[in-house]
């Protein structure tokens, strides 16, 4: 059973509230809680856009195969648009995912299953999505509940809900209702439809209830939640305070969403288009973003291939 502080650090981890994680102290090196907490920081600071500083916590001569993996992720995320260093990290976790399937004992089921975690992940983002369900063990009986999240936040991510709630369910068997659990559940009732959306809203409100846990993207998530329930002002308003928690820098998903909200309701046609332009300059692979370009691009293939005929000439 983990320790109150631990427990603590898991939950701040699982609803984004990120600064206050990396914000804490180390435990001593000698405590139990010590490399699970250092890899929850250095993976906050991953979710954060800040690969560098992930990697000045991470010991570079550690043995620890998921502190080793936490590092690979944090390479392959500096990396940008060196393809040569992103395959380098991708090698490593691919190494790493290999290793963790041999027999010795030595690494944990806490270790293992993080290692995989952190690997699906890279692979996901390289775009190798079988790579990545596989490394998760998707449509198996592994009992790891923050694989079951990655697996169903890529079944989403390519529109296969069906199968997303398949390990949803799965996981209802045996994983008690956690907090995690709870999350995947909300996550499936924004992508799926509105008999859901109000429970999605309740648990976003019920966590936000609790300072020591709420964070600016549990105030995005329950503005994607209000916009979805039609609710513009309240969504607006959840949307502007997590910019406001940002330090008026929104990431990717809340200046989406702002965007969105703007082109909904009365509001002015060039705040739209204003917050979709920066989203496009700041964040060009957001889904909302390359969704477009992709429809815009068949769009004109399509037009070019139709001809229009010459009016006719009047008799």
């Amino acid at each position: 059973m983990d320790s109150p502080d631990l427990y603590l650090v898991k939950q701040q981890f699982t609803l984004g509230a990120y600064k206050s994680l990396v914000d804490l102290t180390l435990p001593d090196p000698d405590s139990p809680d010590y490399t699970p907490t250092l890899v929850y920081q250095a993976r906050a600071h991953l979710a954060l856009d800040s690969p560098s500083a992930a990697l000045t916590l991470v010991p570079a001569d550690s043995e620890n195969v998921a502190v080793k993996a936490v590092g690979s992720l944090a390479r392959f995320i500096a990396g940008g648009a060196d393809e040569a260093a992103r395959e380098a990290a991708l090698e490593e976790l691919r190494d790493l995912s290999v290793e963790i399937e041999g027999d010795d004992g030595e690494a944990s089921e806490w270790e293992k299953g993080t290692v995989r975690v952190l690997a699906g992940t890279a692979f996901a983002r390289a775009g190798e999505v079988e790579e990545a369900l596989e490394t998760l063990g998707a449509g198996t009986d592994a009992r790891n509940l923050e694989a079951v999240a990655y697996t169903v936040q890529i079944y989403l991510s390519i529109h296969r809900p069906d199968l997303a709630r398949k390990e949803f369910e799965r996981a209802k068997r045996w994983a008690e209702d956690d907090l995690l659990l709870q999350q995947i559940e909300a996550a499936l009732g924004l992508a799926t439809g509105p008999d859901a959306y109000a429970d999605a809203h309740a648990f976003y409100t019920e966590q936000l209830a609790n300072p020591s846990l709420s964070s600016p993207r549990l105030l995005t998530a329950r503005g994607v939640a209000r916009l979805l329930r039609g609710e513009l002002a309240a969504a607006r308003s959840d949307l502007e305070e997590a910019q406001s928690q940002m330090g008026g820098r929104p990431d990717a998903e809340t200046l989406g969403a702002q965007a969105v909200a703007a082109g909904l309701g009365q509001a002015k046609a060039a705040d739209a288009e204003q917050l979709f332009s920066q989203l496009e300059a700041e964040h060009p692979a957001f889904p909302l973003i390359t969704d477009l370009q992709q429809k815009a691009a068949l769009f004109d293939e399509l037009a070019a291939k139709f001809v229009v005929p010459e009016v006719a000439a009047a008799a």
